[in-house]
């Protein structure tokens, strides 16, 4: 069996399980294969040569890139001239597309295949970038089948292999035992969940605060979790209860354990939703914005939809309440009815869970392989 030398390049946390998941699985299909590129400590496990640490790309915030832009710049020009000299049998980019669409467009002009792992928003807003997908790009793999429709109509050639989430998490979570874990009552128990950034928890950290209060005022056993992503996130939400009487227990991470042990969940928009969909509990979806940012976001998003649950049902299966319509009130409202009930919602989530779970890092590898002619 021939040597393979494939080329990957992973930006942050979430892109570094991926890649490692589907290095795996490439071993497991191919013998003997030499890893280079830009990845984290899991990918690096795997066998990975990483030629700089993966933070360096590793940037959140428009302030924070344009301050970072000169060394990202010159780090992409040094891997691009650094990959067309190895000449990889195949570059894989995994998420990150600011930095790696650019990558596969001038590799894939040098004659090296190219793959993108994870579906940038284009379906969503800045459409035309699917241009730029289709020059630079051999193979788009997705992790949600409404991705792969929109780059069948767009001539882009793709293929869906589901989400590593969906392999992971249990199709039945079981409730008594994450409470167990966590040391927590029976009764009714619903998970307050305002973001991992900070902007995030500001904007919602309180609203979410409000609403639990009102709710137990219509429900007067409810208990709640708060999954705090980081030791800033947890100063911020302590902050914010100071002076409210709220039967509350904060957690260090855990978000999967607090979904497991809840009965329903007040989450903000973002990848959360689909764990909490994956735990198949009812959900209410909120999201505030700076209102100018909303404005120009309401002109640009092309898509009816702001949560996964939603776009991955293609209709409104969870609520959604944003800006001015996210009220304390009206999230206590909404939220109320879910605990102890949400059938619908839970129905719609078991049939998305088993839609996505097709055992994503073997279906990538297999993608990867037969792309470069080295099927099993």
């Amino acid at each position: 069996m021939a040597r393979l030398r494939i080329a990957l390049v992973a930006g942050e946390a979430s892109g570094d399980i991926l890649g490692s998941g589907l290095m795996r699985a490439l071993k497991a299909q191919h013998a003997d294969i030499e890893f280079i590129g830009v990845g984290g400590p899991l990918m690096q496990a795997e066998g990975l040569t990483s030629y700089f640490p993966m933070e360096r790309l590793s940037v959140m915030g428009l302030v924070e890139v344009l301050g970072r832009l000169p060394e990202l710049l010159k780090r992409r020009k040094r891997l691009i001239q650094t990959l067309i000299a190895e000449k990889p049998d195949v570059f894989i980019g995994i998420d990150a597309p600011d930095f790696t669409l650019n990558i596969e467009l001038k590799l894939r002009r040098a004659g090296i295949k190219t793959v993108h792992y994870v579906s940038p928003s284009v379906w969503a807003w800045r459409q035309k970038r699917v241009l730029k997908i289709r020059e630079g790009c051999d193979l788009m793999l997705t992790l949600f089948p409404f991705e792969a429709r929109f780059y069948q109509e767009k001539g882009v050639p793709v293929r869906f292999v589901g989400h590593s989430l969906a392999d992971t998490i249990p199709l039945q979570a079981d409730r008594a035992a994450a409470r167990a874990e966590l040391g927590l009552p029976d009764g009714p128990l619903v998970a307050l969940m305002p973001g991992s950034r900070g902007g995030e928890v500001g904007r919602l950290g309180a609203l979410f605060l409000d609403a639990a209060q009102r709710l137990r005022a219509l429900r007067p056993g409810v208990r709640f979790v708060m999954p705090c992503a980081s030791p800033q996130r947890r100063a911020q939400l302590e902050e914010l209860l100071v002076g409210r009487d709220l039967p509350l227990t904060l957690l260090d991470g855990q978000s999967h354990r607090a979904l497991a042990a809840c009965d329903a969940v007040l989450i903000a928009s973002g990848t959360a939703t689909l764990e909490a969909l994956l735990y198949k509990r009812p959900m209410v979806v909120a999201y505030r914005l700076a209102p100018l940012t909303f404005w120009i976001l309401k002109r640009l998003v092309k898509s009816p939809y702001i949560s996964l649950p939603n776009l991955l049902a293609q209709r409104l299966l969870v609520p959604e309440l944003l800006q001015d319509d996210a009220t304390p009130e009206a999230l206590a409202q909404t939220l109320s009815p879910l605990i102890g009930g949400g059938e619908e919602q839970t129905r719609g989530f078991d049939e998305i869970h088993r839609t996505l779970r097709l055992d994503a890092s073997n279906q990538a590898a297999d993608a990867v392989l037969s792309l470069i002619g080295k099927p099993l």
